[in-house]
């Protein structure tokens, strides 16, 4: 017998967070199974410096940005976008997209994920990542289980320079 969910509350102070890099972490607010595979939400705090998500896309699920403080840019397509506090980009599944704090600036974010899919554990590997526990390989060959797929983008890294 299936049980269906009818709410979640999450508590800030008591949140998980993962520490991805020496400038970012992420606090995991709701995976698929918290909201019966609907959503998935995470946090995001990048400071100044960061390299914040590489060039990647999801080909099952849409992500929606939502800036709460400072500033980020956004990589759609082959386009970079500057979102300020309160700016939302929503990105269709299959659209190559990136983030990172603008230069000099920081950001703090939310990231919504439609449907909701299994990516706590995903957030997990790329704390371990950081710590050198496991490698980019290792990471990558998670592709398919966690819809998250590495891409290569010229008008990015031009972006980034």
């Amino acid at each position: 017998m299936t049980t269906t969910i009818t709410h979640t509350i999450v508590r800030g102070d008591e949140a998980e967070q993962v520490v991805d890099g020496p400038t970012s972490t992420i606090t995991l607010l709701a995976d698929r199974e918290h909201t019966n595979g609907t959503t998935s939400i995470n946090r995001a705090y990048l400071a100044a410096g960061s390299p914040g998500a590489p060039a990647h896309r999801h080909d099952h699920a849409t992500e929606t940005i939502f800036v709460i403080a400072g500033s980020l840019d956004v990589l759609i397509d082959d386009e970079v976008h500057t979102l300020a506090a309160g700016d939302l980009a929503f990105i269709a599944a299959g659209t190559t997209h990136a983030f990172a704090p603008t230069a000099g600036r920081e950001a703090d974010m939310l990231a919504i994920y439609t449907p909701g899919q299994e990516r706590f554990p995903y957030y997990r590997m790329l704390e371990q990542l950081h710590r050198g526990e496991i490698t980019l390989a290792d990471l990558q060959a998670t592709s398919d289980r966690f819809d998250n797929r590495y891409v290569d983008s010229a008008a990015w890294r031009a972006s980034r320079a």
